[in-house]
């Protein structure tokens, strides 16, 4: 009888969705088991112990290395993909490896972003990868390569006569089933991270300024009270107590032209130079430069500062639509 193998499946996840999901076809089209984090599920044991019985418990180790190294795991100083790739190897599991060709990662740069290479650790990525390399392992540049080499690759495993797999002959006419459902489990599995990722960096763009949301820091800015000089300059708000995001946006102008604390400036300038301007400072919403020949300063809007009044024009703009519309 065919020798049914659970394969457990290593690699760095976000940026190699789409080749996990074809790994995972592959070895189910194979007549095999896949294993790995899309079937996790929350316990009381930690990551590593999860993932230790994992592999003690399948019979192949799998690699997909793209061009990522993954996040460090502090007690080895090593990614955890790195880590699994030598603990499979220290229990004695059969290793074999996928590895994205250089040019094809090129391609997925141009398509996804920065996000798929290693910027962190690219030296500790460069090392591993050659160790890899210098083991069982093939390249890939497309979904056709993968189903290959894990065909090819399993197919080789089934002459290893040390390794037994784990489902039993009277079970075997369930296995179809099994396998369906498995791939069924394991889509599902796939979409939900999906979706996660996307509600994270949702959640992410919501922190675009210098890591603080765009309420946190109106919020704030409103908190903020300073006393307006009498001046005529200012208007309704001259003599009295105003929030900071209130100067800020009635005087946006001002900031985006930029003010110099030259000498002879007026009030008005002194004011927004002097004891609006700290307010801003401290969430990059200005930046400040020295004048040509040193002897002044010049405040102006930042690019954080622009994309927060532009935050602000469209709020308003979509407010006063909305109160024409139901007017």
């Amino acid at each position: 009888m065919k020798k049914k193998f659970q394969v457990f499946v290593s690699s760095t996840y976000t940026d190699l969705v789409e080749e996990r999901q074809v790994a995972v076809e592959a070895i189910l089209n194979a007549g095999h088991i896949p294993a790995g984090m899309e079937l996790f599920k929350a316990g009381d044991e930690s990551q590593k112990e999860t993932i230790k019985r994992w592999i003690d418990e399948s019979d192949v180790y799998m690699l997909i290395l793209g061009g990522r190294y993954g996040e460090i795991d502090d007690e080895t100083g090593k990614s955890y993909t790195h880590w699994e790739y030598d603990y499979a190897g220290e229990v004695g599991k059969p290793r074999f490896a996928i590895v994205i060709q250089k040019d094809a990662l090129e391609v997925k740069i141009q398509r996804f972003g920065s996000e798929v290479m290693e910027k962190k650790n690219p030296l500790k990525y460069e090392e591993f990868r050659k160790e890899v390399l210098a083991k069982i392992s093939r390249f890939f540049s497309d979904e056709k390569d993968i189903k290959i080499a894990i065909l090819e690759s399993l197919k080789e495993q089934e002459n290893n006569k040390n390794l037994k797999g784990w489902v039993s002959g009277e079970n075997s006419a369930n296995l179809e089933n099994i396998l369906r459902e498995n791939l069924s489990l394991v889509k599902e599995n796939i979409n939900l991270k999906k979706r996660i990722e996307q509600m994270e960096q949702s959640i992410n763009r919501e922190k675009e300024f210098d890591g603080l949301s765009y309420e946190d820091i109106k919020n704030y800015l409103w908190e903020q009270k300073i006393e307006v000089p009498n001046s005529s300059d200012f208007g309704k708000i001259a003599g009295k107590e105003v929030s900071v995001f209130q100067i800020f946006i009635a005087h946006k102008k001002y900031f985006t032209i930029g003010i110099t604390n030259q000498y002879g400036m007026d009030e008005g300038a002194k004011f927004l130079f002097f004891d609006v301007s700290p307010n801003l400072l401290i969430f990059n919403l200005l930046e400040k430069q020295i004048v040509a020949g040193g002897s002044y300063q010049r405040i102006h809007l930042s690019k954080i500062g622009e994309k927060f009044i532009a935050r602000y024009e469209m709020e308003r703009h979509k407010k006063n639509k909305n109160t024409r519309v139901t007017k």
